[in-house]
């Protein structure tokens, strides 16, 4: 199964959003601290209504701890960022690859994006045409839905305990 890795997330409702993601498709959250918040926070705990037994959380208490984790394990691990020309569609995923998001105020920093095997980016096509510069990005917990989904699209939905393939 794919696994979720937030890194240093900041806002409490969009990783509570994105864990309740995570608990509808059976996939691993790995959190990479400093949080932003509590994890005991009432914002957090909400926004992940009452799945959260369902998660299968990791916390990492550094990014060193993570990577570590990441090689143990094995699996590719891919950053999705505004800074990369690869869109997210353009792969092929494996159920042992790792989706990196960064933080939402600035994204991942360049050193752990040229510690990825490959970046990402969600296109979007009217951001160059708003004014002010266009949208930098889209919400979090969206982002990581739009990318798990299609993983899980291209793998047949067949990676989610008790799914069945399509016919």
């Amino acid at each position: 199964m794919v696994r979720i890795v937030l890194f240093q997330p900041q806002i409490p409702p969009n990783t509570g959003n994105v864990a309740r993601t995570c608990a509808a498709t059976g996939s691993e959250l790995h959190l990479v601290e400093p949080l932003g918040f509590e994890i005991t926070d009432r914002q957090l705990k909400r926004a992940g209504l009452d799945y959260w037994p369902l998660v299968q959380l990791h916390r990492h208490p550094d990014l060193e701890a993570f990577l570590a984790e990441r090689q143990r394990r094995g699996g590719r691990l891919l950053a999705l960022t505004r800074h990369a020309s690869q869109s997210y569609a353009e792969i092929h995923y494996d159920p042992q690859d790792w989706l990196l998001f960064g933080r939402e105020s600035d994204g991942l920093p360049a050193e752990l994006r040229h510690k990825a095997d490959a970046c990402l980016t969600i296109p979007m096509p009217a951001s160059s045409t708003t004014e002010a510069g266009g949208v930098r990005s889209l919400n979090l917990s969206v982002a990581v839905g739009v990318v798990l989904y299609e993983s899980l699209r291209q793998q047949g939905f067949s990676s989610r305990p008790g799914a069945e393939p399509p016919p």
